[in-house]
Parts: structure tokens; C-alpha cells; sequence
């Protein structure tokens, strides 16, 4: 990397601030330009640096996390992370910060910040790396917050051309994502129909704590019913299953129908929840009547168990690069030309919705 990341680091805590430099500029290919001690003084930073991303905390005097946000994604959007607590708190806030627009959090252990501190040193320093290398974030950011904050403005319908319904039946839909998803599925999941007649699952990368707050969050905003999926619950059709954050959620048959299985197992995996893995779970029991959608995210999770799904005759959509905040997880699915169709974010509801 010639060119070094160009962070402004935004924390009320001194020793945050201090440790957080320190953290990234021992990258090598980080430069701190600049520390502010409220949202206030950020912004300001902000106009006059322009920086590649910034880090931001959530409780801050003057001016909190949140409207900092709000401010800067409507007056100079720029890429943002949001340093989170590990409280009930501290995840809502985090969840509207990520629906306003940051483009990604790391939860801050408040009770061992010290050793916290170097655990999250290789994540953060890697999202970093990652939103960086990313076309036209800024402007990607720009567009879907704006779309999201004006809900009365009228859709503008899209032409699609590579969407053919599947030619089978559909019983099952996984939607796998990452980076960008909470702001992504405020898109989709309200703008589903309740009465869907299969069950969706929806694998999205959050710690534990989290997806709880999430599927909670989706479920006010939407006619479709939207849960946290528990151990040894029973599938209904017309209702989404969010797996655990820091768990696996895969299936199981018994009795009279199918039930969720909330598991460690298998612990090597490199996410909990996987895509792959509850993907892979899907397919065991439905075959290739499982309607994949990979979406916005960092990494490739989910690319074996959908190549498994197309080479049984399945079908698989990835979002496009246009409306992906981080365009991974979908460009992998279409490099390895398992896509049969690629959609904008602002049509996969529509298509689910066509589906039945």
C-alpha cells in the first residue's frame, strides 16, 4: 500500500484516544491525522482534514455519536466506525448508528479495556484496510443513507434483466451478510410480504448481544414476522430467523417438521454465525429449493456451501457492487460465476416478494 489510510480518531476518553492512534499507527500503513475529544470538535477536524475513515465513540459531551453521525452523512459523508460498549445500551445505540449509515462498530469491553484493547488491534486495523480499498464508498454511503432517511420518497421502480424465477419450487430463503448489513436489510426486510409461505434465515455476522437487538429492531419496522432464532424452535413458514450472534443456526429434522439447532459446533469455523454452515444445513434438508442471497460483507463466507447449492441445480443472487458497502462476500459469488442473478439492493425485496 503506497499511499497511507488517512484515520481521524473521535473518543471523550484521552486514554482511548491515545491507545487507539497507538493501535493503528503500528499498522505501518495507518496514519492518525487527528484526534477530537467530542463530536463537535470531530466534525470540524472532519471538514478541514478530510479524512479516509474515522472512528467514532458513541457517549461523547457536546455532541454524541449519534448526531455526529447524522451530520456528517448528510454534510460530508465519509466511512465510519463506531466504537461500541458491550451493554444493552451500547448495542441499541450502535444498531441506529449502523442504520444511519456507519459503516461498521467494534465492541469495546469497557470492564478490561486494557487487555480488550489488544484483542481488537488485528480486527480493527484489518476493517480499516478493508473499507478503505473500497470503490466510491463515500458516494455508495451518500445515496443509501439518503434513500433510507426520505422513507415518503417514491420508489423508482428498476428494470431487471438477469432476474428469471426459479423454475422449481422455493422452500426455504438464506440471506448471508456482513459488513453493511444492518443498514442493508432496513432496505429489504420491511418492504417484504407477511404472508411469504416458506421461512427465511438470516445469517449476519454480530457478536452475541446484537442479533437479539437487531431481529428486535427489524421485527417493529416490518409486516413479516422477524425473531432471533432460539434452540430446538419449531420452522413456521412467513417468519425470519436471525441466527445468534457468536453461534452457528443450522437444522434439523424431527417429529413433524423441522426445528432450529443453536450450536458451537464446528468450532473452527472462522464466523459464528456461518453463512456456509447454515447454508449447507439448508441444503441437507430442502435439496436445492433454498433461494440464496448473498449480500454486502467483507470475506466469502458462504461461497462453498453456494457452489454446493448450484452444482445440485439450485439458485443463488448476489447484490450488486453499486449498492454493497463492502464488496466481498457477493463479489466472490459472482467471480466464481455462481450468481444467476445480481441485483441492487433497492430490488431484492421485490424479487423475494415475486418469488410466490
Amino acid at each position: 500500500m503506497n499511499k497511507k489510510i488517512r484515520v481521524l480518531v473521535v473518543d471523550d476518553s484521552a486514554f482511548m484516544r491515545k491507545s487507539i492512534s497507538y493501535i493503528l499507527e503500528s499498522s505501518g500503513v495507518i496514519d492518525v491525522v487527528g484526534t477530537a475529544k467530542n463530536g463537535q470538535e470531530g466534525f470540524e477536524m472532519l471538514l478541514k482534514l478530510k479524512p479516509d475513515i474515522v472512528t467514532l465513540d458513541v457517549e461523547m459531551p457536546v455532541m454524541n455519536g449519534l448526531d455526529t453521525l447524522k451530520k456528517i452523512m448528510t454534510e460530508c459523508p465519509t466511512p465510519v466506525i463506531m466504537l461500541s460498549s458491550l451493554t444493552a445500551e451500547g448495542t441499541e445505540t450502535t444498531l441506529k448508528a449502523l442504520s444511519l449509515g456507519a459503516v461498521d462498530f467494534l465492541a469495546k469491553d469497557m470492564v478490561n479495556i486494557n487487555s480488550g484493547l489488544l484483542n481488537i488491534q488485528k480486527e480493527l486495523i484489518n476493517k480499516i484496510k478493508t473499507i478503505y480499498n473500497q470503490k466510491s464508498l463515500a458516494f455508495r454511503l451518500s445515496r443509501i443513507h439518503g434513500k433510507i432517511s426520505e422513507p415518503q420518497e417514491k420508489k423508482t421502480s428498476i428494470a431487471l434483466s438477469n432476474f428469471v424465477k426459479p423454475s422449481f419450487e422455493i422452500k426455504s430463503i438464506l440471506i448471508g451478510i456482513s459488513t453493511g448489513g444492518p443498514l442493508s436489510l432496513q432496505k429489504v426486510i420491511p418492504e417484504l410480504n407477511k404472508n411469504i409461505p416458506v421461512p427465511i434465515f438470516i445469517v449476519q455476522h454480530m457478536p452475541p448481544i446484537f442479533t437479539k437487538s437487531l431481529a428486535d429492531r427489524l421485527d417493529k419496522m416490518s409486516q413479516i414476522a422477524v425473531k432471533e432464532a432460539e434452540d430446538s424452535e419449531k420452522i413456521v413458514p412467513s417468519q425470519i430467523y436471525i441466527g445468534q450472534g457468536g453461534k452457528h443456526m443450522i437444522i434439523e429434522k424431527n417429529f413433524g417438521g423441522y426445528n432450529i439447532k443453536i450450536t458451537e459446533q464446528p468450532a473452527d469455523s472462522l464466523y459464528k454465525p456461518s453463512v456456509d454452515v447454515t447454508l449447507n444445513s439448508l441444503i441437507d434438508y430442502y435439496g436445492k429449493h433454498v433461494f440464496a442471497i448473498i449480500m454486502t460483507g467483507m470475506g466469502k463466507d458462504g461461497l462453498e456451501a453456494v457452489k454446493r447449492l448450484k452444482q445440485l441445480g439450485g439458485y443463488s443472487v448476489a447484490q450488486d457492487e453499486e449498492s454493497s458497502v463492502v464488496y466481498g462476500m457477493p463479489k466472490a459469488i459472482v467471480d466464481n460465476n455462481l450468481a444467476d442473478a445480481i441485483l441492487p439492493l433497492d430490488s431484492i425485496s421485490s424479487q423475494i416478494n415475486k418469488l410466490f
